[in-house]
């Protein structure tokens, strides 16, 4: 069991809600935040349910700085510090650039991006003072470029290169940065994906039955925190895209575009 602190932003499903109850389960102080008070809530008593207060919950907008830092300063206030801090929040869009409402862009990077950043900064000297580890949930997105995705991957490729300058200015401070990569990963995020007016687009268009289930990407996460890794790509189709990337970027391309194209409702073909 571990009296360690995490924090996790998007707490309220999906990989966060997985993360949560993973954490709480392995004996951490779990602190999950999101927009949605009454999800957090339900959370908290999965995770907590003898009401020990080992879990907590803390309504805020990660893309609001001020909410970060009262996220963080609360944390503090209950539990003394911070051990890690798991950057999860993050809102994805299907449409072409072409079409896009720029607002989209903005609403992506603001949480995706600035969400990670803002928290980041608040918790630094807490994780700095208990040799700690900031993760970041990334994507296959964020090493190649997606079609039909450009607002992702943009915050993803932002994210990776922040964490990654954060690891080396660190690198003699104890800090551990993970980077973790999910596939397509069973959750909430799809249906709740912008469209390129800015609306969420509802059903998602892809079938959830083979993607890996939010449970087994937290535990994985949650191993590698424990073991201090820096990177973390998931499924096999995710470290092939990757490999392809690096060595052969042409045909990636293609083999990318083909494959996102056969999307039902795919906005390009």
């Amino acid at each position: 069991m571990s009296s360690k602190v995490v924090v996790i932003t998007g707490g309220s499903s999906g990989i966060g809600r997985a993360c949560a109850l993973g954490f709480a389960a392995r004996g951490y102080r779990v602190v999950i935040s999101g927009r949605r008070k009454d999800k957090l809530d339900e959370v908290v008593k999965l995770a907590d349910p003898r009401k020990v207060g080992y879990v907590m919950a803390v309504e805020g907008d990660v893309s609001h700085p001020e909410d970060c830092e009262h996220l963080i300063a609360e944390t503090v206030r209950v539990f003394g510090g911070v051990d890690v801090l798991v950057n999860n929040a993050g809102i994805s869009m299907r449409a072409l650039f072409a079409d896009l409402d720029l607002n989209v862009l903005h609403q992506l990077m603001d949480t995706n991006f600035w969400g990670a950043v803002y928290c980041t900064k608040a918790a630094m000297p807490y994780l700095l003072e208990r040799r700690g580890s900031v993760v970041g949930i990334s994507s296959i997105a964020g090493k190649k470029g997606l079609p039909g995705r450009t607002g992702y991957s943009a915050s993803k490729f932002a994210l990776e290169g922040f964490l990654e300058t954060l690891r080396t200015e660190n690198l003699k401070k104890g800090l551990h940065v993970l980077v973790a990569c999910p596939g397509f990963t069973a959750s909430e995020i799809r249906q709740t994906a912008l469209s390129a007016d800015g609306k969420p687009q509802g059903e998602s268009p892809r079938s959830e039955s083979d993607m890996m289930s939010a449970e087994e990407v937290a535990s994985r996460i949650i191993t590698a925190v424990e073991k201090r890794k820096r990177d973390l790509i998931l499924t096999t189709t995710g470290k092939l895209t990757v490999w392809l990337n690096k060595l052969f970027p042409y045909l990636s391309d293609k083999l990318v575009y083909r494959h996102m194209s056969k999307e039902p409702g795919s906005p390009f073909t």
